[in-house]
């Protein structure tokens, strides 16, 4: 097995049982060889890609030497004679340098390319990134990755993916060797917003539970008792498993428990908190948006139509279905 500067030479593909020149599938430029990024190309390897990868940080690119994908010059190097082109960079502006600064994977790539931006980054400066490779007949999707680096390494990763029917489809094969789980959420940008949707959720989420648990343990309650509990009631199995599908989001406001005494048991919670000196910064917000359902008249619906009361506050039109069903595809 022959290696120049700690990097292998195109021979050694055959080693691998994949010549990168005869697979018969299109060469694919990647960009952004981290923890998550690796994992995705060596999939795309192991699955006859031919990959040609490139990272800022050396590094990166010499612990992948165990696979038989072609080390990079640079971004252009990565884009020139690719067909798709993946980014998977830290944030939309390393996607903009990596795509149109010195030595950018853009002027590269041939009219009708597609490039996949994988990245979790700013959706609007998503926008303008696909804008100005339209202005260069260069096609854009965004196609930002869910689940964890182990889950990546595993080929189990999820893609929730935005752009055209026609680009999905062309993706799919790319996206089956990287992901047990592929979503077309809708049009290009609808994957990037999902995915912040989803961390949104997630990173609240975290406060949410760490606030539960320092309010018990303030109150003195034993830990295991506590988690052993909360993971089986709907407040810990979360109200997207449990109660909005079979009320708010099924139309059915009936109460199983109205609003009002939601009202009264987050007020009584933050009476108590206050007595132990347990910050519920969380809790405070809540109170004040379930204070609001009696001048909503909402106090008698289910605690559910909090979703309602907040897309009241947010004016969202209710009068059209704003949103389209995601359809997912084989992995």
């Amino acid at each position: 097995m022959t290696r120049r500067t700690g990097r292998f030479e195109r021979t050694p593909s055959l080693a691998f049982g994949i010549d990168m020149e005869n697979t018969g599938k299109s060469r694919i430029g990647f960009i952004g060889l981290g923890v998550m990024g690796s994992a995705m190309l060596r999939n795309l390897v192991r699955h006859g890609f031919p990959v040609a990868g490139y990272d800022a940080q050396p590094a990166a690119m010499e612990r992948l030497n165990d696979t038989p994908y072609r080390p990079a010059r640079s971004p252009a190097d990565a884009a020139r004679g690719s067909r798709v082109l993946i980014t998977m960079l830290p944030t939309s502006a390393d996607v903009r340098a990596a795509l149109f600064g010195p030595d950018g994977a853009a002027p590269a790539l041939e009219p009708g390319a597609l490039v996949i931006e994988m990245s979790t980054g700013d959706a609007v400066e998503t926008d303008r990134i696909a804008a100005d490779l339209a202005l260069r007949a260069v096609r854009c999707m965004d196609a930002p990755v869910g689940r964890t680096p182990r889950e990546a390494a595993e080929g189990k990763a999820l893609i929730m993916a935005g752009g055209s029917k026609a680009d999905f489809d062309e993706a799919v094969p790319l996206f089956a060797a990287m992901a047990d789980e592929i979503v077309h959420v809708g049009a290009f940008g609808s994957g990037i917003r999902l995915k912040l949707v989803n961390n949104y959720m997630s990173m609240v989420g975290m406060v949410l539970t760490g606030e539960a648990l320092m309010f018990a343990a303030k109150l003195g309650l034993d830990r295991t008792t506590v988690v052993k509990v909360l993971s089986n009631t709907t407040a810990g199995r979360g109200q997207l498993n449990t109660n909005f599908p079979r009320k708010v989001l099924s139309g059915d406001l009936t109460p199983d428990f109205p609003m009002r005494m939601g009202y009264k048991d987050i007020h009584l919670a933050l009476n108590l908190a206050a007595s132990v000196g347990a910050p519920l910064g969380l809790g405070a917000y809540a109170r004040e948006l379930f204070a609001l359902a009696k001048s909503w008249d909402r106090q008698d619906q289910d605690c559910t139509a909090m979703l309602l009361l907040l897309e009241d506050l947010a004016r969202v039109d209710r009068s059209a279905d704003t949103a389209s069903t995601p359809t997912s595809a084989p992995a």
